[in-house]
């Protein structure tokens, strides 16, 4: 466990990126996914941190406080969309993508009016029971 630890610290300072030509999409939309949540977690830190006392004594804290975290969390995530393990996982990811055949406009656009359809008949079945079974309990059995 502790080797294990130290192993992703060790892996956190290097520069150099695993397996260069393979699987660079996948890893750049997955470090820009990343990229994304720290951004709006550092922004919401900055507008917590207006609301704290200390911000009045430390000037300027609540600007460089989040913008170094920020920094250092775009290293992290840079860095862990390179580990081997998570690298090989994203580059087995993009080529099982490749695999994938995908449908064309006509095809989606079928496709997706046969959910529709599905999607309103079953909510009418299921508003008719719902009546029918209102009616039963409130007119017939007088329950509610």
């Amino acid at each position: 466990m502790v080797a294990a630890v130290g192993a992703f610290f060790q892996e956190l300072v290097q520069v150099g990126i695993y397996k260069r030509s393979q699987g660079r999409v996948t890893r750049q939309v997955t470090f820009a996914a990343l990229a994304v949540v720290v951004t709006l977690g550092m922004w919401r830190l900055h507008i917590v941190m207006n609301t704290w006392r200390v911000v009045n004594t430390m000037p300027g804290i609540q600007y460089w406080m989040p913008g170094l975290l920020l920094l250092a969390l775009f290293w992290v995530a840079y860095r862990v969309v390179n580990l081997p393990a998570f690298a090989d996982f994203l580059i087995a990811v993009e080529a099982e993508m490749n695999k994938v055949s995908w449908p064309t406009r006509t095809e989606l656009f079928r496709a997706s009016m046969v959910v529709l359809f599905t999607i309103f008949f079953l909510a009418i079945v299921l508003a008719t029971f719902d009546f029918g079974w209102r009616i039963l309990f409130t007119k017939v059995l007088r329950i509610f």
